[in-house]
C-alpha cells in the first residue's frame, strides 16, 4: 500500500482529483487530496497566503502521517512539492511533477511561466492588487484547460476556481542537493498541454534531470479526461524500483 498526497495547481481546489482519489483508493492505498490555503474549503484570506507558509503547514501535514509518501504537484504546485522534499526528504518517497512547473534553485516559477509565450492563459489573467491575487476569465477555461474533458468540469469550474496568490509564483526556491536531490523525481508531460505548453515542460525537465519521463496526450487535465491512465502511470512510478539514476532520464510514452 502507498500513500499519496495530491497538490493541485492554480485557481483550483482538491476538486481537481475527485475522479482520481477512488480510483487509488479502490485499489488499497491512502489518499489526501488537499486544499491549499485560500484554495476550496480553506479560508485562509488570499492576501496572506506565502509559499512558505503553505510548504510548513504541508509539511506538519506530513509529519503526522506513518511512513512515506508519495507526492504529487500539478500545474503551478510542482514549486510546493520541490520546496517540502528540501524540508522533509526522509518522508518523501518519490516526487511526481504532473505537467509542472520544475523549478531549479534560486529561480521563481513566475521566470519559467514568462517563457511560455504560447500558453492560451495569457491574455485572460486578471490582477487583484488589493488581495495580491489573480483569477483566471471564465472564457478560456475550456479551450485552455479541459479541451478533452467533458462539458460539466467546465461548469463546475465556474462555480469552483477563484483567486490564486501571486506572492508563490515569484517566491525563488530554495533547494539543496542534498536534500532535494536526494528524493527521486518523476516528470508526466501533457502534450496536448495548453496551459503549461509542452515546449515549457520539455525545457524545465531537461534543465532539472528526472528518473523517468512520462507522456501522455492529453489537455492539462489528464485527471478529469483520463483519469484511469493517470493512476496506472501514478502506481507505476509509486512502485518503480530506482535503477535509473536521475540524470539518466528514460521515456515511456
Amino acid at each position: 500500500m502507498k500513500t499519496f498526497i495530491l497538490i493541485h495547481g492554480s485557481w483550483h481546489s482538491a476538486w481537481n482529483w475527485h475522479k482520481v482519489t477512488p480510483i487509488l483508493e479502490n485499489q488499497g492505498h491512502k489518499v489526501y487530496a488537499i486544499d491549499l490555503p485560500g484554495m476550496g474549503r480553506d479560508k485562509t484570506p488570499i492576501e496572506e497566503v506565502t509559499l512558505e507558509a503553505t510548504v510548513d503547514g504541508l509539511c506538519t501535514f506530513i509529519d503526522r502521517i506513518e511512513g512515506k509518501v508519495v507526492l504529487v504537484g500539478h500545474s503551478k504546485n510542482g514549486i510546493m512539492i520541490s520546496q517540502i522534499a528540501e524540508y522533509r526528504p526522509e518522508k518523501i518517497e518519490k516526487l511526481i511533477y504532473l505537467a509542472a512547473y520544475l523549478i531549479p534553485n534560486g529561480k521563481s516559477q513566475k521566470e519559467y511561466s514568462a517563457q511560455d509565450t504560447k500558453g492560451w492563459l495569457k491574455g485572460y489573467v486578471d490582477i487583484h492588487e488589493e488581495s495580491r491575487s489573480h483569477t483566471l476569465r471564465p472564457e478560456i477555461f475550456k479551450e485552455g484547460l479541459y479541451h478533452d474533458c467533458a462539458d460539466d468540469i467546465t461548469e463546475m469550474a465556474k462555480v469552483l476556481l477563484g483567486h490564486e496568490p501571486i506572492e508563490s509564483g515569484i517566491a525563488k526556491m530554495n533547494l539543496t542537493e542534498e536534500n532535494y536531490g536526494s528524493v527521486p523525481r518523476f516528470y508526466i508531460e501533457c502534450t496536448d498541454d495548453r496551459a503549461v505548453t509542452p515546449f515549457i515542460q520539455q525545457k524545465m525537465y531537461s534543465e532539472t534531470p528526472c528518473t523517468k519521463i512520462y507522456k501522455m496526450n492529453t489537455s492539462h487535465s489528464p485527471f478529469f479526461s483520463k483519469p484511469k491512465e493517470l493512476c496506472d502511470i501514478f502506481l507505476e512510478i509509486a512502485y518503480t524500483n530506482e535503477q535509473i539514476g536521475i540524470g539518466q532520464a528514460a521515456v515511456c510514452l
